[in-house]
């Protein structure tokens, strides 16, 4: 049943699927919150919940009406990493974290093709675009777990970076991917472009990003409101999307290349956190709707391929940042925890899985796109538990402790500072 069937107008219908779905979010974090799992399990479970394979409660013209959601979501996601990544930090990190990512996204993908193609018997051709598409990790709910238990540290500062840079590095490999996967099915139709376009587009982004960061610290002044500081930020953040949607890609690379532009020129952290502070609502709007679109039928449909392929991701990324991390001479905590992190899989995977059906043969691209998809899901589900478990097991997330220490000393810092100003 859902809220068509009280015959009301659509407006009406709009104010309660948004209600709906915000205070159903609300209620099973409430649940996940008592088993100590992350917010995000929560919001992906809630969406499972009032999505059409359960109650239904939403209608589907609704959930179609807010897809932009889908590409605004993710882009504040990868601005605010953006705003993480000063030039100094990445100096200090810049080698270790190349050997990391590009070990722990390329080993992924030769384990994961080799696994398909072998153990499957899957054509090349499929298992080497499988392979590509699972080394991808996707920076969103890893960055809400962040944040929610508001871990820091030099754990987290790597986690960061290699989750910006993995983006980079599959990009590159999918486009070479699919080179050979042209080559091999000799479809003249589709033509060079298939591969190098959404490489060149994807580069355009990531100037455009860099170009806006510029704009954006010569708009933005002292003189500016914090009102106003928000609005042209979210406006210029979501002009940045609307092109990259526009050539139908994601706006990840060039929502991170914004954010690092501006926070190295400006030096102004306080612009991401007004957009920290407002950004609650989309993205829980985000993983619910993520949740809604979780298919049982295609969970099923995905059958032992789908399972094996979710099962040996998981191990092979695990494995690749433990090797990554040993080779890059890294912290303990890194080597052993990194993998952990590195899960989720779902808005980075199916931009790619889209490009890939194009190139395969129908039969072919609809399985792809059938494993992508069940199997991202399913890495959306385990991933924030996944993560909360490694930022806590190596330290990153403040005891209890720390945090009343840290309030305490706020609260006097906050005291003396309004005496001074009074006296």
């Amino acid at each position: 049943m859902t809220l068509q069937s009280f015959n009301i107008g659509s407006n009406t219908a709009v104010i309660f699927s948004v209600t709906v779905i915000i205070f159903t979010a609300f209620l099973i974090t409430r649940v996940t919150k008592k088993l100590n799992l992350p917010n995000v399990t929560g919001y992906i479970l809630a969406g499972v919940l009032i999505g059409p394979h359960v109650f239904n409660l939403i209608p589907g013209e609704i959930t179609e009406g807010m897809e932009f959601i889908s590409d605004l979501a993710p882009a504040f996601i990868a601005f605010g990493v953006g705003g993480y990544l000063r030039l100094s930090i990445l100096r200090k990190n810049s080698i270790p974290v190349l050997i990391m990512t590009f070990t722990e996204s390329l080993l992924t993908a030769l384990i994961l093709t080799l696994s398909m193609y072998y153990g499957f018997k899957t054509p090349l051709s499929l298992a080497l675009l499988l392979g590509t598409i699972g080394a991808a990790t996707s920076p969103a709910s890893t960055i809400m777990t962040i944040r929610q238990y508001k871990a820091k540290g030099n754990f987290v500062n790597i986690i960061l970076q290699v989750l910006a840079l993995n983006n980079v590095i599959v990009l590159l490999i999918f486009s070479i991917s699919a080179a050979i996967v042209q080559a091999m099915t000799a479809n003249s139709d589709l033509g060079l472009l298939v591969f190098v376009t959404p490489l060149l587009i994807n580069f355009a982004a990531i100037l455009l990003g860099i170009g806006f960061g510029f704009i954006l610290n010569r708009i933005i002044s002292e003189k500016r409101s914090e009102e106003n500081r928000l609005l042209v930020t979210i406006a210029t953040l979501a002009l940045l999307v609307g092109f990259c949607t526009a050539f139908d890609i994601s706006p990840l690379l060039g929502a991170m290349a914004f954010g690092i532009t501006y926070i190295n020129i400006s030096n102004n952290e306080r612009v991401f956190d007004q957009i920290h502070e407002y950004s609650p609502v989309i993205l829980t709007l985000f993983f619910v709707l993520s949740g809604m679109r979780l298919s049982i039928s295609a969970l099923t449909a995905a059958g032992l391929i789908g399972v094996t392929y979710f099962l040996i991701r998981l191990l092979a990324k695990y494995l690749a940042a433990y090797l990554g991390a040993a080779l890059s001479k890294s912290a303990p905590e890194v080597k052993k925890y990194l993998g952990f992190v590195l899960i989720p899989q779902l808005s980075v995977s199916m931009g790619l899985a889209v490009i890939a059906h194009r190139i395969l043969p129908t039969d072919l691209g609809s399985l792809l796109s059938t494993i992508i998809l069940s199997t991202g899901f399913l890495s959306e589900i385990i991933g924030p538990a996944a993560s909360k478990l490694a930022l806590h097991l190596s330290g990153a997330i403040p005891s209890p402790q720390e945090e009343r220490e840290k309030t305490a000393e706020k609260e006097v810092a906050s005291s003396k500072n309004f005496s001074e100003a009074t006296n």
